[in-house]
């Protein structure tokens, strides 16, 4: 499907997003998001602020919006070269890079407990990984489409 020009049509089209992630300390977040994640800082207001990487924008919101623990996901070109530059910059890693059905993804905790999953394209070659839910508990795939718990799988 093609994107539809604004100028020369009469619907309504979707420019973007930007997930609203709640944060108990903005500056310290901004440094981690900078420092640690790659993001550059594109405006701040105080207690409200957007980070960017790429054509990703994230809005940082210390108070009142969002919940904790907000999971968002973030289409990336490599996530294996990705999960090496974190480790490296020391990213609070949840889980490594693993390929499931959807894309091959990790994800990586902010310092506020909300989880980004990064993923790029699923590798074909590789067998589909387990899943790790909000809970700490790991799935794996019983049959495409189908998931169970893994035996003795809590891991947080």
């Amino acid at each position: 499907m093609t994107e539809l020009d604004p100028a020369t049509t009469n619907t309504t089209y979707f420019e973007g997003v930007s997930p609203i992630l709640p944060v108990s300390e903005l500056a310290a977040s901004l440094d981690y998001y900078v420092k640690v994640l790659g993001f550059k800082i594109n405006w701040n207001a105080g207690a409200f602020a957007s980070v960017g990487r790429g054509r990703c924008t994230l809005m940082l919101c210390e108070g009142e919006q969002g919940h904790p623990g907000t999971w968002v996901w973030i289409g990336v070109g490599d996530a294996d070269l990705l999960y090496q530059e974190y480790c490296a910059k020391g990213a609070k890693v949840r889980h490594p890079p693993t390929n499931y059905p959807w894309a091959y993804e990790m994800q990586i905790l902010d310092p506020d407990g909300n989880v980004l999953r990064l993923g790029s394209e699923q590798k074909a070659d590789q067998p589909v990984g387990p899943w790790l839910d909000m809970n700490g508990v790991l799935w794996v795939q019983s049959a495409p489409g189908q998931w169970k718990r893994a035996e003795s799988s809590k891991t947080a």
